[in-house]
């Protein structure tokens, strides 16, 4: 199993959005990053992933689970364009903001801290399980 990171506007699509879609989950769509874009292209199903609301909250509010491999990204026609299916699996009792994986010395390689504007982003085993830890939630 491998680890991710997804970042979201809230404004755009928020946690509660994520959790209404149910086990049916949703199209993790528009992403327009290579980087991103490998980055689905690998996932295999029941990849985990840390739900990240970006800009102005800045916080990993909850995890997620990848349902659907890499597929063409229904809000292009350009093929250049794939994404995949992720449902919400739990919140994170406490929210762990950036700035909390910032001064954690255990998070210093993460590439949250060191590329914040990735929008889908590898996470290892280890920052996971910190990143659990420090939002009380299990690994």
């Amino acid at each position: 199993m491998a680890y991710w990171l997804f970042k979201s506007e809230a404004d755009v699509w928020s946690w509660d959005q994520q959790v209404a879609k149910g086990e049916i989950g949703e199209e993790w769509n528009g992403v327009r990053n290579y980087q991103a874009r490998n980055n689905m292209r690998q996932m295999q199903l029941g990849d985990l992933g840390f739900f990240y609301h970006s800009r102005a909250e800045k916080e990993i509010v909850g995890i997620v689970e990848v349902c659907a491999l890499a597929h063409q990204d229904s809000t292009t026609e350009d093929a250049r364009w794939d994404c995949v299916d992720i449902k919400a699996v739990r919140p994170l009792i406490a929210p762990v903001t950036l700035g909390m994986c910032k001064e954690d010395p255990r998070l210093a390689d993460m590439v949250l801290v060191n590329n914040s504007r990735l929008s889908v982003q590898p996470v290892t085993p280890e920052e996971w399980g910190f990143v659990c830890e420090l939002g009380a939630s299990q690994p």
